[in-house]
């Protein structure tokens, strides 16, 4: 399901703006006076076919749900692991979305609080390096998006394997695997790849918190002329995560791509780590297999991942003639 907010002079110019985009079979969650107070927000939401929901595994039911939809935002929340402050704030924006059910407050809170920018989403690719710490799943989710790439780039030379494990992988998808040994090498590979293509960038792991290593690494981000995208491992401390988080973001990267969902079962620590430097959710890696590929991440698809047993709200307003 996506969850999408659109504003407009009036509710029905709204509710025009969600027809045209979201088509009729739209469903309403709410419809709010716009920050100016002279204006219509209204909130939509379109069913689709979520790979997430998909690929992961439903988890068991960990208590009774608590008796209202914030009550029961904030339970979950509380369950992952999400820092107080967070989840403060995320149950307070919740709040504004109650009357549609805990998923959905949930999701309007996503919405509200957080940012979304999928690489997958895309329709024009920028050349882009994918930075982490290391054994946060860089390669494969490099392999993961080189069917798209005119050409993939390593940096990550040096670990034993590393070029190996990702060129069996491009092989495969008769994509070329370029070497590139330090920022220089790094700039004379792009060099080498036409103007203008599709370019992935793996980079050895670095520790946010060695000097040494993040220079490095700076200067590699420099010398690709490239977006770094912050890849991390779900399941990790809340705090821990924000404060790696925070270190890579200094270097210029703005968008979060988690991985290893399918082995973590609380995601508070994903949730403080977008938040800390306010990183947009990109992409999630919901499986270890190449083909399967990323799966972009919404509001309501996270909230399902931080709620799976919620239900869909009973009563929804569909868009139609006399929802105006």
């Amino acid at each position: 399901m996506r969850l999408k907010t659109f504003s407009a002079p009036t509710t029905a110019e709204a509710m025009d703006l969600v027809r045209r985009d979201l088509g009729e079979d739209a469903i309403i969650v709410s419809t709010q006076p716009g920050g100016d107070g002279q204006s219509a927000r209204v909130t939509a939401a379109m069913e689709d076919l979520d790979p997430i929901d998909a690929a992961l595994p439903w988890r068991e039911d960990i208590e009774e749900p608590a008796a209202d939809a914030t009550a029961e935002v904030r339970q979950a929340l509380a369950f992952h692991g999400t820092p107080a402050l967070l989840s403060d704030r995320l149950t307070a924006a919740a709040g504004a979305f109650a009357e549609s059910g805990a998923l959905m407050a949930l999701a309007g809170a996503f919405d509200t609080e957080f940012d979304f920018a999928p690489v997958s989403d895309a329709t024009a690719l920028r050349r882009l390096i994918l930075v982490g710490p290391p054994g946060a799943g860089k390669t494969i989710s490099t392999a993961k998006l080189a069917a798209r790439a005119a050409a993939v780039i390593t940096s990550d030379t040096r670990r034993a394997g590393g070029v190996e494990q990702l060129g069996a992988f491009t092989r495969l998808l008769g994509v070329e695997l370029i070497e590139a040994d330090g920022p220089a090498g790094l700039a004379d590979a792009i060099g080498s790849v036409e103007n203008g293509a599709n370019v992935f960038i793996d980079t050895a792991g670095a520790n946010p918190f060695s000097d040494t290593e993040m220079e490095t690494l700076a200067a590699l981000i420099q010398s690709a002329d490239a977006e770094p995208v912050l890849v991390l491992a779900a399941g990790g401390d809340a705090q821990e995560g924000a404060d790696m988080v925070s270190a890579f973001a200094e270097l210029g990267a703005n968008r979060l791509l988690a991985t290893r969902l399918d082995v973590a079962r609380r995601f508070g620590g994903l949730l403080a780590a977008a938040d800390a430097p306010r990183l947009a959710f990109s992409d999630v890696s919901v499986t270890p297999h190449i083909a399967d590929g990323l799966s972009p991440i919404n509001p309501v698809s996270l909230a399902r991942l931080i709620m799976p047993h919620a239900e869909e709200p009973a009563a929804t307003v569909q868009l139609n003639e006399a929802a105006l």
